[in-house]
């Protein structure tokens, strides 16, 4: 399948960049049930931190969901992985969770990036990501989680 790849000439709201650095407060991984979606690299390197075969990994931690899988959830929709505030897979997380929250539903426009900010408190402080990095984070996850809904 050819990548697919976000046109760069073009504007867009973050045009002059957003500002993002995360504060490990863990709620982009509570809340609302949802697809977190793994490919077979990222299954094979979750299943690998956590000691075990991927086979054994996809079969108590994950279901399948279209052309991968997807990270069961607690009963409440949080991550079954989220231990308080933090990520017991964090050096293996998928590329959705790597990649939080350049994700391209949020970026489709200021409104949701904002709407996406009352979550987040890293959204609106630390680093600058400027325009051409965030629509290189943006092209890695349509070609890495191309199966998940966006």
């Amino acid at each position: 399948m050819k990548p697919k790849t976000i046109p760069g000439d073009r504007p867009y709201f973050f045009d002059h960049g957003l500002c993002f650095e995360c504060t490990g407060c863990g709620q982009c991984c509570t809340g609302e049930s949802g697809t977190i979606f793994i490919n077979d690299r990222e299954a094979e390197e979750i299943a690998v931190r956590l000691g075990m075969e991927k086979a054994a990994f996809l079969a108590d931690y994950a279901y399948p969901y279209k052309g991968g899988h997807s990270i069961k959830e607690k009963e409440n929709g949080d991550c079954i992985f989220l231990n308080g505030t933090l990520c017991g897979i964090y050096e293996a997380r998928p590329t959705q969770c790597r990649t939080f929250p350049f994700w391209p539903e949020i970026l489709r426009s200021e409104a949701k990036w904002n709407a996406a900010a009352k979550g987040c408190e890293g959204i609106g402080r630390g680093r600058r990501y400027e325009k051409e990095e965030i629509l290189t984070i943006l092209n890695r996850v349509m070609n890495e989680c191309q199966d998940a809904e966006w």
